[in-house]
């Protein structure tokens, strides 16, 4: 697949980000698009690989066909490739912007691993722009109906596979705009949300409904022959001190909805970290969003608050390839507040102790303590390491404990002890015509897993239809 000898001939180069003083102007995409003959030198760095440990369950979720679609676009076959992504890969437009690409951590080349995420990028808005995707309406019907409860990923994987099979479906969603998570949970620089509804559009002309606004409710296995719970695990993690309900206290995605709907209605967002000194509790993805969030509002000051130690630079012992390597990253969001402050604004094995309020219950301070893992795993408090941050707003991106209570509780179904609608055969069909998938299913994951989750679901919904 592609040349053998070209992961020595050519050097990696990914998308570049655009620049620091520039992106942060902006919520914008933060990369820009390498040109076509050096995405085709990047595609010729995949090796004829006896083993392509890129599409194993070390690298892709989707299992894509990367070996083979590098190969086509190395050759100038850049249609025939699009063809062979998408033969798995239902939105390439949005794994090629958010994946963390665990394909190119198990390639063989291993940290110096082939550019898939940007090919992968480059070969679907190709086929945008040349007009190569155009709807694929299901030439015949099953008259089966399907009810999508949640647009997130796996939603929508669920949707356009149960499409494509001939049943009629309907997207219910409870938000105004569809798309859940890709929508409100990842910030526009991340993933434009002009991108996000291109596909949207799509997806109603090959024949999906999409009902905005409207919760479900138990009714609907009345009207349709199946019902997949596609919900997420949106309840929040939070912190066990008091205050958590003074003004300025939020949890992450409720921060990161604000800001998107301000930046989508060009309205000043609701909530706002400019001129504020902000403290994010969170050191994963979501906690970088919220910083770069931030800075772009115009923040005064920026802290992240990590509670785990700092990662090595190198794989420690008991990770090696080709599984994820956990080391230090320093992504857009860190890269951007050192920029501007000088410093990058982790501050590890620490956590929130106290929060302190003014006479309104408006936030004015945190305290903090630093934390250390005890024998038993538990992390207790160091004795002595007591500080004072001024903080005018809180963010909470501790991660999620499962689906919502009051999404799950009308239907009469209940979480398992880590707060998922998983069956107990570790399936998708819960009982009276109701599936569930995603994050619902799983827990907090990956979108590319939930996506992946999302088609596996479709395919049982399918089978208990046909029955």
């Amino acid at each position: 697949m592609g040349k053998a000898s070209g992961f020595m001939e050519y050097t990696r180069a990914e998308n570049p980000y655009r620049d620091e003083g520039e992106r942060l102007k902006d919520f914008s995409f933060l990369h820009t698009q390498l040109p076509r003959d050096m995405r085709r030198t990047q595609a010729a760095r995949c090796m004829d690989c006896g083993v392509p440990f890129c599409q194993s369950d070390f690298g892709c979720p989707l299992y894509n066909l990367i070996p083979e679609w590098n190969d086509l676009l190395y050759r100038g076959q850049e249609k025939e490739a699009l063809t062979r992504l998408m033969m798995t890969a239902p939105f390439p437009e949005f794994t090629g912007r958010v994946c963390p690409a665990l394909c190119e951590k198990a390639c063989n080349l291993e940290e110096n691993g082939v550019t898939n995420r940007d090919n992968e990028l480059y070969l679907i808005e190709t086929g945008f722009a040349r007009g190569w995707i155009r709807p694929r309406v299901p030439p015949e019907r099953t008259g089966k109906k399907v009810a999508v409860v949640g647009s997130g990923p796996s939603g929508l994987a669920a949707a356009d596979m149960l499409n494509q099979l001939g049943h009629f479906v309907t997207v219910l969603e409870r938000a105004d705009r569809p798309g859940g998570l890709l929508m409100y949970g990842i910030p526009c620089m991340k993933l434009p949300k002009e991108i996000l509804e291109r596909r949207i559009r799509l997806m109603e002309q090959e024949g999906i409904v999409f009902r905005l606004s409207t919760p479900a409710s138990p009714e609907i296995t009345e009207t349709y022959d199946a019902v997949l719970m596609c919900c997420g695990a949106r309840r929040p993690r939070t912190l066990p001190v008091r205050h958590m309900d003074a003004q300025g206290v939020y949890f992450a995605v409720d921060y990161l909805t604000e800001v998107t709907r301000g930046v989508l209605s060009g309205d000043a967002a609701q909530v706002t970290a400019r001129g504020r000194h902000v403290v994010v509790v969170g050191g994963g993805d979501t906690g970088n969003d919220c910083v770069g969030t931030a800075l772009r509002q115009g923040c005064r000051s920026v802290t992240q608050l990590e509670m785990m130690p700092e990662s090595p630079l190198s794989r420690p012992d008991g990770n090696p390839w080709p599984q994820w390597p956990r080391i230090l990253r320093t992504d857009y969001g860190q890269q951007e507040a050192i920029y501007l402050h000088g410093s990058d604004p982790r501050v590890y094995e620490t956590t929130v102790d106290a929060i302190h309020t003014d006479q309104e219950n408006r936030i004015c301070a945190v305290d903090t303590v630093k934390v250390k893992k005890a024998e038993s795993g538990k992390l207790l408090p160091v004795e002595g390491s007591l500080r004072t941050l001024p903080c005018d707003l809180l963010l909470i991106a501790a991660g999620f404990t499962g689906c919502e209570e009051e999404t799950i509780t009308p239907f009469s179904l209940s979480a398992d002890s880590r707060g998922r609608l998983m069956p107990e055969d570790g399936g998708y069909c819960l009982g009276n015509k109701l599936f569930s998938a995603g994050d619902m299913r799983t827990g907090q994951s990956l979108v590319v897993k939930a996506l992946r989750d999302g088609r596996n679901a479709a395919r049982e919904v399918h089978s208990f239809l046909m029955r």
